[in-house]
């Protein structure tokens, strides 16, 4: 049974896919961001409750004028679809992600999470809504996996931390899968797809900060160290690639979404050699390409 409320991808125009075309490139380039700012987490006097407030405080901050027009809108978003999107792209998400990074490399971040998502979107799609992969979309899934597993094996043997971490960032792509799944189901225009995510998740991390449950180092750091954050936390991943996902997702559906976005990890093994010294060696590159052409076959099936 079919439970997806917006208009359907093949409806949209194609002046509204080409949109939507740009709207997904634009959220991967930052999510190769986000892998990098996840793994710089451990180095940086912040703790990951600090990073999290600037998350999802800052486009709740600049969102707000908004928030009294989209009230009605996200009040009738079902409990099901709204826990797919708070939980999956949520607080459980991003400190599932961040443990994760500070037990492995960025290069990791982006291939378990972005890499294996749109198996994750798949496999949820199938005990959702009981969507079933065309034998196309399988075949280009295998190839992404295949990148993937080249990417993960190009970066060394696995101790036992890591391979902790490397089951947390599986663990966090599942999660973004149902936030896949949960943007298209809510019947959410983008604003408001990034106001049923920060909301919750702002209050939770509120709660938790006040009761001392989670360390806090915000107060004592200062802005030089704090600005990269808001820069690609904040502004990039909490309001730019949430705004963008959404209108792509609207447009080009989540399959497509998901595997358009397993492009993410090599732009993030690409720039963790600059920015954090890490290494690239030739089974990454061919983890890219693989990667790449899976992308590719995935989008024309």
């Amino acid at each position: 049974m079919t439970t997806t409320i917006m208009t359907p991808t093949s409806a949209w125009p194609a002046t509204s896919r080409l949109a939507g075309w740009a709207a997904i490139a634009v959220a991967v380039t930052i999510w190769a961001g986000f892998a990098l700012s996840i793994r710089a987490i451990g180095v940086s006097a912040l703790a990951p409750a600090d990073v999290a407030l600037i998350r999802f405080g800052l486009p709740v901050l600049i969102l707000a004028p908004w928030l009294a027009s989209r009230l009605p809108a996200l009040r009738r978003v079902r409990p099901l679809d709204a826990a797919l999107v708070t939980l999956g792209a949520g607080l459980p998400f991003f400190f599932t992600a961040s443990w994760g990074g500070r037990l492995t490399s960025a290069a990791h971040v982006g291939a378990l999470i972005a890499g294996t998502t749109p198996l994750s979107v798949a496999l949820l799609a199938f005990l959702i809504d009981r969507t079933a992969v065309s034998r196309a979309r399988g075949r280009a899934l295998a190839l992404i996996l295949g990148g993937v597993a080249l990417l993960v094996a190009g970066q060394g043997a696995l101790d036992g931390a890591a391979l902790g971490g490397a089951g947390l960032l599986l663990g966090a792509s599942l999660m973004w899968g149902a936030y896949t799944l949960g943007l298209r189901r809510a019947g959410l225009d983008p604003i408001g797809c990034t106001l049923l995510l920060c909301l919750p998740s702002l209050a939770a991390l509120g709660a938790m900060i006040a009761t001392g449950m989670v360390e806090t180092r915000i107060m004592t750091v200062s802005f030089t160290e704090i600005l990269p954050f808001l820069v690609v936390q904040g502004l990039g991943v909490g309001v730019l690639a949430s705004l963008a996902y959404a209108a792509a997702i609207a447009r080009l559906g989540p399959a497509t979404c998901a595997a358009v976005g397993s492009l993410a990890p090599a732009l993030a093994a690409l720039g963790a050699v600059p920015l954090l010294g890490e290494s690239l060696t030739p089974m990454i590159f061919a983890g890219i390409a693989i990667v790449t052409l899976g992308v590719f076959r995935a989008a024309r099936s």
